[in-house]
């Protein structure tokens, strides 16, 4: 394919996903879903040349970015609160659901080698992170099960992959040793912590001497691939580096970002990571073409693996029920002798949590890695694809419905000790201390008399509305419609006097940043 004929399927790519974007919030359907069906379409297209995805390119470019979204956005507190927990799902129920995947495939095709086996499991037992955020962002889940997730999705892929690249070493060489594989896994792990805490430490006091808030924004997006390569490169995880260096870096940014700097940074990076998962499902779903074709055609596919993968498939769903369930009760069990501190998660919790598994582009990524020699490779391929189909599709779009019938509740050891307006409150009262110091010169004398006056007024309507916020959320909404209006009115006027040449594009660009970020705080207030 000519550099030009694939610049020029890239930027169809991206209009194909505004399109299914579009198609998919129009119907109620989860983007994923409407993006790998759209990928998999497209791939088909006559005359559309042929998509081959290159598994370790694809690692490279999308995992690392994506991985320090995650990180970036998750609860630094509730993830230490519950890691044991999430190291339960990223380390236990991997190893736990690869073994069983691994008996299943061997007892279905007694002639495929353990070690082909062993590698079909740890394709398939990471849920994946793009997936999960896909699915969790369109449903409402208490702070215990959306930490339990996010933490499994961004650790887990570690212990996959060294799963894989044992299982895959095992066919080549035909020994494998349980005791080596868990040392390598300590190693990587750990070697990859350190890595992430020294890039991000690092970080923090590169960007604290950039006094250019482009610079900033630059440095930070190199971040994530910076500690994913450097991971690799030192042969230990990348991804626990990813996330490690992620965390550091979530930790500070509230101290070394200025506003302008992370209102412009979290607008381009949000475009960036939609963009970036939104093309994970097209290509996952470009690639169809490919699998189908090593197949020997849909019908072929269907018909000689049609059941062996649907077995599969329901072994992953089986795997990860039984584990989570069989980890509630060992919790439930322990509470009697003094472990209270983890609580159970209940018949609906954990229900939730086994039918969140979604698999997705780590899973495409390594079973396209297989060599081409590597036994039973083609069936590994239909099967990877046929779990992640199945999993989006089915559980992606099912999930809101699972949790409303589990009819879940926020348990008060997970809520905040304030409310947002509580908060709120509390900040107001300590800005009004610093006016209260500073509205007085040495001599005693009042010399910021509106500003001290604002500030009082402020602050004794928002500690009010703390007390009494049912009676004022009516109120404020018909307030805050009131400056809405107000706003757009003015942006009308400045567009007339920049239209009719009374202002210059310069005033127009200055007073029309004004007005948006009234408009956008109204509009956070309003919220």
């Amino acid at each position: 394919m000519e550099p030009t004929q694939l610049f020029e399927l890239v930027v169809a790519m991206f209009l194909a996903i505004i399109a299914l974007h579009y198609a998919a919030h129009r119907l109620g359907l989860p983007p994923s879903v409407a993006l790998l069906a759209g990928g998999a379409l497209l791939a088909f297209v006559p005359g559309l040349p042929a998509i081959t995805v290159d598994p370790g390119l694809v690692l490279v470019i999308f995992l690392p970015p994506l991985l320090m979204d995650g990180a970036w956005a998750i609860a630094l507190v509730r993830l230490r609160r519950h890691m044991i927990g999430i190291a339960s799902l990223a380390v236990g129920a991997v190893f736990f659901t690869c073994a069983v995947v691994a008996v299943v495939t061997h007892f279905l095709f007694p002639s495929l080698p353990w070690a082909a086996c062993a590698a079909l499991g740890a394709i398939v037992s990471p849920p994946d992170a793009v997936s999960a955020r896909a699915v969790l962002e369109r449903v409402k889940l208490p702070r215990r099960l959306q930490i339990l997730l996010e933490g499994e999705s961004l650790l887990n892929d570690a212990s996959g992959l060294v799963l894989f690249r044992f299982a895959v070493a095992a066919a080549a060489t035909g020994s494998f040793s349980a005791v080596e594989a868990a040392a390598s896994f300590l190693v990587l792990a750990l070697g990859g912590a350190v890595v992430g805490v020294v890039v991000g430490t690092a970080w923090v006091k590169f960007v604290r001497r950039l006094g250019d808030e482009y610079l900033i924004i630059a440095a930070t997006v190199l971040l994530a691939w910076i500690s994913y390569l450097l991971g690799e490169l030192l042969h230990v995880s990348g991804v626990i580096a990813t996330v490690t260096t992620g965390l550091i870096a979530s930790w500070h940014q509230h101290t070394v970002f200025s506003a302008a700097t992370r209102m412009r940074g979290t607008s381009f990076w949000t475009v960036m990571i939609f963009l970036m998962e939104a093309s994970v499902f097209t290509l996952i779903g470009l690639s169809l073409r490919d699998v189908v074709e090593r197949g020997g055609g849909l019908t072929t596919v269907i018909a000689t693996m049609g059941l062996p993968m649907l077995a599969i498939l329901l072994t992953l769903v089986i795997a990860r029920f039984a584990w989570v369930f069989a980890s509630d009760l060992v919790i439930r069990l322990c509470a009697p002798l003094g472990f209270e501190r983890a609580q159970p998660l209940g018949v609906g919790g954990a229900t939730v949590l086994s039918w969140a598994g979604v698999r997705g582009v780590v899973t495409l990524a390594l079973a396209l890695s297989l060599p081409e020699e590597f036994p039973g490779r083609d069936f590994i391929l239909a099967t990877s694809f046929a779990v992640i189909v199945g999993t989006v599709l089915v559980q992606g779009t099912s999930l809101g419905r699972i949790i409303a019938w589990a009819r879940l509740v926020e348990p008060e050891t997970e809520r905040a000790r304030l409310t947002m307006s509580q908060a709120e409150a509390a900040m107001a009262q300590a800005q009004l201390g610093t006016i209260q110091n500073l509205a007085y010169d040495p001599e005693g004398n009042l010399i910021h008399p509106q500003l001290l006056e604002r500030y009082q007024r402020r602050a004794t309507a928002i500690v009010d509305y703390a007390a009494r916020t049912e009676h004022y959320i009516p109120v404020l909404h018909a307030h805050f419609d009131v400056v809405l209006e107000a706003v757009a009115t003015g942006r009308r006027e400045l567009i007339r006097l920049h239209r009719a040449g009374d202002i210059d594009d310069e005033t127009l660009q200055e007073l029309e940043r004004d007005l948006d970020l009234e408009e956008l705080s109204a509009i956070s207030a309003k919220a």
